[in-house]
């Protein structure tokens, strides 16, 4: 997946972080329209009884997934692109990237301006009319800031020492009543090849999966090692393959007498 589309991911979290919180207060719906649908812009009137319904957290969940996909996609494909596909290996290898988004509580209110200038005014509206956000407050100020804050803040992140990230069961299998063992998602003996050919930067080379024995000698038959650290180098991209989903079932399954 690329950059953008892990983004995505990371920015709806973030939208959804603030749109939660602000809706904790019980603020009234506005009334006159609500998001219906997901395609963007599409809004209608609403009824009296749908006026007093009594702010977001009394919404049918589904609705406020919709409510909160039709603001994420508003908003973040209207940011600068360099914004969409930012990342920590970016501000690493781009010093005007780095200066600019190394720490986003500096954002000054002109950067925000540049970010947030292509943003339609649908955004706004619908905040307001759901309630989020009186039409007479800055939706920079109130909204936008800290929700591309705390997004520029994680997409730009360091990645975590990888003895911190160990699972309490196999990422393979799910087993979680035996003992794990580290896999190289970039096999070492490989790493020189990895950094030479550009397929991986330095920061990536000690990632790992944490595995049962079984898993782990799995993967190892499933390819060889350039291949695990070419196509296979996280667990997202081995857990996509079909034989390793049917290995999984299968030794899911496999659970040792108590003795």
């Amino acid at each position: 997946m690329s950059d953008g589309g892990n983004n995505f991911e990371v920015f709806r979290e973030c939208v959804s972080g603030v749109i939660v919180q602000k809706s904790q207060g019980g603020r009234k719906n506005s009334g006159k329209r609500r998001l219906k649908g997901k395609k963007r812009g599409d809004i209608t009137k609403t009824s009296k009884d749908e006026q007093s319904s009594g702010g977001l957290e009394k919404q049918d969940p589904e609705e406020l997934a919709e409510f909160i996909d039709f603001i994420v996609s508003e908003v973040f494909h209207a940011l600068p692109e360099t914004v969409q596909t930012l990342s920590y290996s970016k501000i690493q290898n781009d010093a005007s990237l780095a200066s600019r988004y190394s720490d986003a509580t500096e954002l000054t209110d002109s950067d925000m301006e540049t970010l947030t200038a292509t943003i339609p005014v649908s955004v706004s509206e619908s905040l307001s009319v759901y309630g989020i956000l009186p039409e007479s407050m800055d939706i920079t100020a109130a909204f936008l800031r800290p929700v591309l804050t705390d997004y520029i803040t994680s997409v730009t992140a360091a990645p975590p020492a990888w003895a911190t990230t160990k699972t309490e069961a196999c990422e393979i299998c799910e087993r979680d009543w035996i003992p794990l063992s580290y896999h190289h998602l970039i096999p070492r003996e490989v790493h020189t090849k990895a950094l030479k050919r550009g397929w991986h930067e330095e920061f990536m080379l000690n990632s790992v999966a944490w595995l049962c024995r079984a898993c782990h000698n799995f993967v190892h038959k499933m390819a060889s090692n350039e291949e695990l650290a070419r196509e296979y180098y996280t667990i997202d991209r081995i857990l996509e393959r079909d034989d390793v989903q049917d290995w999984a079932k299968w030794v899911g399954r496999v659970r040792w007498k108590a003795r």
